[in-house]
């Protein structure tokens, strides 16, 4: 029997943001009181909380959200574990080598969505540059991460960025619970996720619902 595990942080005021990134508020502009219905309304970046990057996000020239295929936020996923790896530490390439294969959808556990909200958080694991074009260079679809991103938050060179997004890989960000996703993985269950962004024109990411299903 399938399970479905949310892999989402939520979105709400005041929330954490990459630095620089637009500061989150949801307010009502209506009510049932005075207007008969309930409306919210959002200000956000497109990089809020849980979210996805189209490889225009690095390079105008690269495809935006709305221009690429729906397979690529959503099928079968392989979940590398690299929790034991310590703040800011730089996830290199031998991590990879046996999940670096055309089409896959690779998530990485770091564990580091159990600091979601503290200081901590930006201190997460990181993709090195030469991690990154491995799995550029073996055709991977996504590439999924617990943290702000997969470079080092604050960062100017986002080599990995560079690196996935140059071969037209999306990237997911801010992910949370993988650690379920490792022990399902490590008992023989097959994973699903869907990624699936807001159908944003001409956009460089989304704010995605993350759900992995596990059967």
């Amino acid at each position: 029997m399938s399970r479905y595990i949310d892999l989402s942080v939520p979105i709400a005021t005041g929330m954490p943001v990459y630095p620089g990134d637009p500061a989150v508020e949801l307010a009502p502009t209506a009510t049932v009181a005075t207007h008969g219905c309930n409306v919210l309304g959002l200000r956000l970046g497109s990089h809020t909380g849980t979210h996805v990057d189209a490889p225009y996000h690095i390079d105008d020239s690269l495809p935006k959200l709305d221009e690429l295929p729906l397979d690529r936020f959503v099928g079968p996923a392989v979940v590398v574990d690299a929790r034991d790896a310590g703040p800011r530490a730089p996830l290199g390439p031998e991590r990879f080598a046996d999940v670096a294969r055309p089409g896959a959808i690779v998530l990485v556990a770091t564990g580091w969505s159990a600091h979601w909200g503290t200081e901590t958080y930006q201190e997460h694991p990181y993709i090195d540059a030469e991690a990154a074009r491995l799995l550029a260079e073996a055709g991977v679809a996504t590439v999924g991460i617990e943290g702000f991103s997969v470079d080092p938050t604050p960062d100017e060179a986002f080599a990995a960025h560079q690196a996935l997004c140059g071969a037209g890989v999306v990237i997911a960000e801010n992910l949370a619970n993988l650690a379920e996703l490792v022990d399902a993985q490590a008992a023989g269950h097959a994973i699903e996720v869907s990624l699936l962004p807001l159908r944003l024109a001409q956009a460089d990411g989304s704010p995605v619902r993350a759900v992995a299903r596990v059967a």
